[in-house]
């Protein structure tokens, strides 16, 4: 029997050279008549042993942590592919504490299993969540997302149930569920891991909604930096049609959904659904006035249900388990588990699945292991460029949508960026400005001009002109952004900056 080995195939782990281990496997193994079964898989997400090589022994997976391809004929002179004694290794995987402190859900199959295969999916659990939906109606469905908590994972936190209520008791000839992967925030990648380590399970869960709302096109918007991600989801489409899975009988039944996956147009804005939908109907992505909802009428004018990869990814959860146990997971209002990703200067990064409720300090010191620096950390950024700056007095608050929104801060999309004592905040604070007057769509005077305004503003008190003046003037600015903002583009970009003014020692009135 050969020896299966598991190389992931994912954008991080090819940037720091997987696909030259894995050829220097397979060569090394060739040389020495060795049969193996060299297996590409996805990521689990921890970026700071990349490339992982993993094998089987018995019912565990050993792993080898940055195997690069120069270590390759060293690692099998010391008996791999079986159990061996090298540097790289670091034993059972699932029992180092990185994963062993984990709650893993929606990344559960991550990294095991080689993305687009539907036999190794179905037999991790996929399809599991589809199946009970098929034998419920769409009424038994929703009041499922309903009953877990389920909320949105792109940054609004909205109730997702009563979203896929709205759109289910909206009468229409069309509807459609539109998946948001334009995966923009600083620090975040989770979208991404997932589509490209287990994209048949975002597929499953558009298929659910589908069935719960009545709408039988779906549509996925791949960020356009995100070339893996568009093959991976295109490839896995194909999969799910040839099994069955998405077509005008979905296995054997009544029911017909059907996706298509569509490269975004590189513009951070569309990330707001309603510059999305445009964006997706052939046209320049700007925010649209609401109401009317997307849930009413949304693309081509139709009910549109619109959620972000997670929020989709975990209603397969919802279905697989039932409400009871998803909603056992977490704190207060925050329900399940959340994809934590961490980045900037931190030692140990990569993507977390928790429970809701650990503390940021639990999160970044106990995942994180600190800075790559070894210098102290002074803040991190949490929720993406629209995220405040938290120092570290405020890092025992619980990673949940209305604690941080107590301290100040907002989860967002769970992106947690680390900066050591070195960072200049009032630098960071332009940069919040900067970003905001690149990015606009520009339909609203309040972030077009304010976003400009600001970077003048900050860069006269940078140069020490009429500070104190200059001060209450940014301070009136972010006032007017945050209140007269048609979207959160201008109206979080506030958050950052004045975040930032007062950890740089210029708080704004």
């Amino acid at each position: 029997m050969s020896a299966r080995i598991y190389v992931p195939a994912d954008t991080t782990a090819l940037a720091l050279g997987a696909d030259e281990t894995a050829a220097a496997i397979a060569r090394e193994a060739a040389i020495r008549g060795i049969d193996i079964e060299l297996i590409r898989t996805g990521s689990r997400g921890a970026a700071w042993l990349e490339p992982l090589v993993e094998i089987n022994s018995g019912s565990a997976r050993l792993g080898f942590a940055n195997v690069d391809e120069s270590m390759v004929a060293e690692l099998f002179e010391a008996g791999f592919p079986g159990r061996c004694s090298h540097r790289s290794s670091i034993n059972q995987v699932d029992a180092l504490p990185w994963f062993a402190n984990q709650h893993r859900l929606t990344f559960a199959r991550a990294g095991l299993i080689a993305p687009t295969d539907i036999e190794q999916y179905k037999a991790h659990g996929g399809y599991t969540g589809l199946s009970n939906a098929l034998a419920m109606n769409a009424k038994e469905i929703v009041d499922a997302i309903l009953e877990s908590g389920l909320r949105g994972r792109g940054g609004a936190a909205f109730p997702a149930g009563i979203k896929w209520r709205t759109v289910m008791e909206t009468s229409a000839d069309q509807k459609y569920v539109v998946c948001n992967a334009d995966e923009g925030d600083s620090g975040t990648f989770a979208d991404r891991l997932l589509m490209e380590s287990d994209p048949l399970q975002l597929i499953e869960g558009m298929t659910i909604a589908g069935i719960a709302t009545g709408a039988t096109r779906g549509f996925v918007y791949v960020r356009s930096e995100y070339p893996l991600a568009f093959k991976r989801m295109n490839a896995a489409v194909a999969a799910a049609r040839a099994a069955g899975y998405l077509g005008d009988s979905i296995c054997g039944s009544d029911y017909a959904f059907d996706l298509e996956i569509r490269l975004a147009a590189g513009s951070y804005v569309c990330g707001e659904e309603t510059a999305l939908l445009d964006s997706l109907e052939g046209k320049r992505g700007m925010v649209r006035a609401k109401p009317p909802l997307p849930a009413h009428k949304g693309l081509f004018g139709k009910p549109t249900l619109i959620h972000n990869v997670l929020s989709l990814a975990a209603a397969t959860s919802v279905l697989a388990n039932g409400a009871a146990a998803y909603k056992a997971l977490g704190s207060g209002r925050s329900l399940g588990t959340a994809a934590i990703q961490l980045a900037g200067n931190i030692r140990r990064g990569g993507l977390v699945e928790i429970a809701f409720g650990a503390s940021i300090r639990e999160v970044i010191d106990g995942f994180g292991a600190g800075s790559a620096s070894g210098r102290p950390l002074s803040a991190v950024q949490i929720g993406g460029p629209l995220g405040a700056y938290l120092p570290p007095d405020s890092w025992d608050t619980p990673l949940d949508y209305e604690a941080l929104a107590a301290a100040g801060g907002m989860l967002g999309h769970g992106g947690i960026v680390a900066f050591d004592d070195t960072v200049d905040m009032l630098k960071q604070a332009r940069f919040a400005m900067e970003f905001c007057a690149v990015e606009s769509c520009g339909k609203c005077t309040p972030c077009r001009i304010g976003s400009v305004r600001g970077v003048e503003v900050i860069d006269r008190i940078a140069d020490d002109q009429n500070k104190q003046d200059n001060l209450r003037l940014l301070g009136d600015l972010c006032e007017t952004m945050t209140h007269g903002s048609l979207c959160a583009m201008g109206g979080l970009t506030p958050l950052p900056v004045r975040s930032a003014m007062a950890l740089a020692g210029n708080p704004l009135e």
